[in-house]
């Protein structure tokens, strides 16, 4: 069985001369004494097992409103307690300070008097709500979900990439993976203490419950989804099944007197936490877009009196802002009086006039984003583009500059990745998921998504990417 190992970048299964790590030895022992006809047997029930299980996404574009599997590599990802360690205080850390951020954002403003953060990178986004203003969240908790992104660097080291803390999504499939991996091969699991991840509906079910408004003892818990046409759909649903809780629709829900109820069966039912897996814009026609279906008139009035929580609260899209970003680490020193335990990328930002040109000038060695962008869609990852790409994307961007940002191509880590013919390198990110409640907790894990095609550095669904199981060992192993 061959296994190749990266020729640039971290490999995190192989050293730089191709011998094994010790911590991948058992994992590779494992998969070599199978033989190729048993792998594509497992190979082949693991595909019918996503397929029995609607683990599935959405892709949008071309192919819109196309249910696709999402593809899964059974070679998992191993990450030891002391590397977790890192990234779990490093995680806890950044989202203390966004949380302490968005509140004096929406109430003191002295970061913004005191010129930590430009006003304009702020009151110009569409992240940021002026209706918000002056309205604080129960107990003070903007993001009770988020999801980070980070890369390995050269180095092995873990860096920021982004923070996802509007509705990050994901972390269904962190649970599948796990469920999905030990049906398929089991044998892998014995050599290898693992840290679990199957709690986490029941973790998420506690937070929402610690931020429900005061005097609820028994709070009642929805989702609220956009529909069946979404593309994490799937994530919705299977969330709201785990936490027991209603999945709900805008056209299920109703405010009276300043109250959310949900129609049921037996009639209006008062619902205390709203888990929303829909943007801010489009949760409440009076406020909102008025032509919007999807969310519920009057449910911002709610919110502001305390009568409803909805998490993630609205307006914290600010603090995932790609052009707010390279002020984050300015913004843990401001509000923690601590240097960032986790690293980030260099940024370059359009709204800057010397940033724009540099941009503009060096397109080709540039990843550049939309600051409001996700999924990979309207992004320029530049060494890899044409010639014609590059010179199409320059026009884009010289029309609204101040809409992006660029950040010089990081190399991703590798990783093993079956793919069909052998073990082949491919390009890795990882999302750990932290949830913010009675203090903060991150699920030891996360989503590790992997760039299936060879060379990419797309790691996103909707673009190609599948993604891993994610091993966080509970004591270190050689």
């Amino acid at each position: 069985m061959e296994w190749r190992h990266a020729s640039d970048g971290f490999d995190e299964a192989f050293s730089s001369t191709g011998d094994i790590r010790g911590l991948y030895k058992g994992l590779v022992e494992t998969f070599e004494s199978l033989d190729e006809g048993e792998l594509e047997r497992r190979e082949q029930l693991q595909s019918m097992s996503l397929i029995n299980q609607g683990i599935t996404f959405t892709l949008y574009g071309e192919d819109e409103g196309v249910e696709r599997v999402f593809p899964f590599d059974f070679v998992p990802r191993i990450i030891t307690g002391k590397e977790w360690d890192t990234i779990e205080r490093g995680v806890v850390q950044r989202v203390t300070a966004l949380n302490l951020f968005l509140t004096d954002l929406y109430t003191d403003q002295h970061c913004l008097r005191e010129g930590l953060v430009p006003h304009e990178l702020v009151f110009e986004g569409e992240e940021f709500l002026r209706e918000l203003i002056g309205t604080r969240p129960r107990h003070g908790i903007f993001t009770h979900v988020v999801g980070t992104d980070l890369l390995r660097n050269d180095d092995g080291h873990f860096v920021v990439l982004e923070d996802n803390c509007r509705n990050p999504s994901g972390v269904s499939y962190v649970l599948e993976n796990r469920n999905l991996l030990f049906r398929v091969f089991p044998e892998l699991f014995n050599q290898y203490g693992i840290r679990p991840v199957e709690r986490y509906p029941q973790m998420l079910r506690e937070v929402l419950s610690f931020t429900a408004p005061r005097g609820r003892e028994k709070p009642v818990i929805a989702v609220l989804t956009p529909g069946i046409y979404n593309s994490a759909y799937f994530e919705h649903s299977f969330l709201a099944r785990e936490m027991g809780a209603p999945l709900v629709e805008g056209r299920d829900l109703i405010v009276e007197d300043d109250q959310v109820f949900m129609r049921t069966t037996r009639g209006k039912q008062r619902v205390d936490v709203l888990y929303r897996r829909i943007d801010d814009t489009w949760l409440d026609p009076v406020v909102f877009q008025e032509k919007s279906t999807l969310g519920v008139p009057g449910l911002m009035h709610a919110f502001r009196q305390g009568n409803v929580t909805i998490a993630n609260a609205p307006g914290s899209g600010v603090a995932d802002n790609k052009a707010i970003y390279p002020w984050i680490p300015d913004v843990i020193r401001f509000f923690l009086d601590e240097d960032p335990i986790l690293p980030q990328v260099q940024t370059f930002i359009g709204q800057k006039p010397a940033d724009a040109s540099y941009i503009r000038d060096h397109l080709d060695e540039l990843v550049v984003k939309l600051c409001g962008g996700a999924g990979g869609y309207g992004m320029l990852v530049g060494p890899t583009a044409t010639k014609n790409e590059i010179s199409e994307f320059r026009t884009r961007f010289d029309a609204a500059p101040w809409d992006y940002i660029a950040q010089p191509l990081v190399e991703f880590s590798h990783h093993p990745t079956w793919t069909g013919k052998g073990f082949e390198p491919r390009r890795v990110d990882l999302r750990p998921f932290a949830l913010f409640g009675d203090g903060i907790q991150v699920l030891p894990g996360g989503l590790t998504r992997v760039a299936l095609e060879e060379g990419s550095y797309v790691v996103n669904s909707s673009q190609g990417g599948g993604s891993k199981d994610t091993w966080v060992l509970a004591e270190d192993q050689p």
